[in-house]
């Protein structure tokens, strides 16, 4: 039976006594109608779509170009298993972390666990009602991180919408209990600059190094004025959780960073990063920063420090994520023109914009350089009712290969080599039809990612999706099997 779980509201600044707010007290079940909390933030639902574009839109269906509206295909290799669709948290569907037979599913509204121990057949374990946008989610241990990017009322899961310019409104991370599935425990917060948009993991030993991305400062906001050209750091030890603090915010971008329009037109000035992967056993992190695309040594956890930075003020929009293969000699950057709420996935914005840029890492040490060495995108052509660009993925861990399964929104998920780092190729997809013919609806896949021999995709409004992939060049990466994944802590798959 699934339930709808909602922590107990308190209005009191968190600090360092559990026990003095409540957080550690039993969750609340509620039935699954149950009233949502503002939630706020939600990406733009529905843009109004010229007459034009609504006819080829349809055309294209009739001519059998683009599956018709909702239809699902796929390559041959990928085969959809399972998919639940959105249950109690109606908000838009985000990232996913797992760990053993779980999957951790991020959601506007709050967050969902799925056991997946039988592929075919998964099921809800709880579902926790806790609005803040992204809800960018991750776990470690017996630990839940979610972050949230809008301006709330309060650090509590009943919380609704504040304006940022409010000095009393609360942005930041926070943290659960999961060592019972069924009962999550919210059971600390912090609060950081920006709030934080996404975050990553940095696990070392008897603390959670927690790297907060944010960015978008402004002088009206009390909590969020500029410059701000780092990230904050916070400490989150295992055993007391409730003593989470930022411990720093090292500053990545001293001359402030690109400066995006008009300088660069078309490109985001630089005010912080939208995401970090790090690589713990290389003691690297690239970073993904509106404007900048740039590689970290992480010898000392509390102070990343930049080796290389990179920008591509022609093809790139907005770095948004990054990914490195599994020796740590590339990395995969994506841009996410249009903010993941446009059609860029056509024949007028080219296979160049809206894609990933692909980096050899070459030196050593401190002398590390990225260098660019070619383009990828979906070949397969969305409508314009489709608002489709690259966005999150993971590496599949198969041997002597580089392969990746990335979320392109409504252009579906998307199985890619670039083993050859010049010319990379798609060699698997599954998507679905258009959400709509005649306005452009947001939609479709926010992550894509392998873990444990499927591949598991986390649909904005469609719900949590289950595929299998059969192909030679992807079996050696069934015998992989990790414990956790939180794809922006990458793993030591070997």
């Amino acid at each position: 039976m699934t339930s709808l779980h909602r922590p107990r509201v308190r209005r009191r600044s968190l600090g360092a006594m559990t026990a003095a707010l409540g957080l550690a007290a039993a969750l609340l079940v509620a039935g699954p109608a149950a009233a949502t909390p503002d939630p706020g933030d939600h990406p733009s639902g529905t843009q109004e779509v010229s007459r034009g574009q609504e006819a080829d839109t349809r055309a294209a269906i009739r001519n059998g170009e683009i599956p018709g509206v909702d239809e699902v295909v796929h390559s041959d290799n990928v085969r959809p298993l399972a998919h639940l669709p959105k249950q109690a948290l109606q908000g838009t569907n985000s990232d996913l972390a797992f760990q053993g037979k779980y999957a951790f599913a991020g959601n506007y509204d709050g967050f969902v666990i799925y056991d997946i121990s039988r592929p075919t057949a998964p099921r809800t374990v709880s579902q926790v009602l806790c609005p803040g946008s992204q809800n960018d989610i991750s776990v470690s241990g017996n630990l839940l991180f979610l972050s949230t990017d809008s301006s709330r009322s309060d650090n509590s899961c009943a919380s609704t919408t504040r304006p940022a310019t409010e000095k009393s409104s609360w942005e930041g991370i926070k943290v659960f209990d999961i060592s019972d599935k069924k009962h999550p425990r919210y059971v600390a917060a912090v609060e950081t600059a920006c709030g934080s948009h996404t975050h990553t993991l940095l696990p070392e030993g008897r603390n959670v190094y927690v790297y907060v991305s944010s960015y978008a400062p402004s002088e009206a906001f009390p909590d969020c004025r500029p410059p701000h050209d780092g990230v904050s750091v916070v400490k989150v030890p295992r055993a007391a959780p409730e003593k989470a603090a930022v411990i720093d915010f090292p500053v990545l971008f001293p001359d402030g960073g690109n400066p995006g329009e008009p300088a660069n037109p078309g490109v985001s000035q630089t005010t912080g990063c939208h995401d970090i992967t790090t690589f713990p056993k290389l003691k690297l992190a690239a970073g993904a920063c509106m404007g900048d695309g740039i590689l970290m040594d992480l010898s000392n956890p509390a102070a990343p420090k930049v080796i290389d930075r990179v920008q591509d003020n022609v093809n790139f929009a907005f770095w948004h994520s990054a990914t490195f293969n599994e020796r740590g000699s590339k990395v995969v950057f994506t841009d996410e023109l249009g903010g993941g709420v446009a059609a860029t996935c056509n024949e007028k914005t080219g296979p160049n914009r809206g894609a990933d840029g692909i980096y050899d890492i070459t030196g050593k040490g401190s002398h590390r350089k990225l260098v660019f060495k070619s383009y990828y995108k979906i070949p397969r052509h969305q409508a314009d009712t489709e608002n489709c660009v690259a966005h999150n993925g993971s590496l599949i861990p198969a041997r002597n290969r580089d392969l990746m399964v990335q979320a392109w929104y409504q252009g579906g998920v998307s199985v890619w080599d670039f083993t050859d780092s010049a010319h990379p190729k798609e060699i698997g997809y599954f998507e679905r039809g258009p959400l709509s013919t005649d306005s452009l609806v947001t939609g479709g896949s926010w992550s894509a990612y392998y873990y444990n021999g499927h591949i598991y995709s986390n649909d904005i409004a469609k719900g949590f999706d289950i595929l299998a992939l059969d192909d030679r060049r992807t079996d050696s990466a069934t015998s992989v099997r990790l414990r956790e994944l939180n794809v922006q802590t990458q793993p030591d798959y070997r």
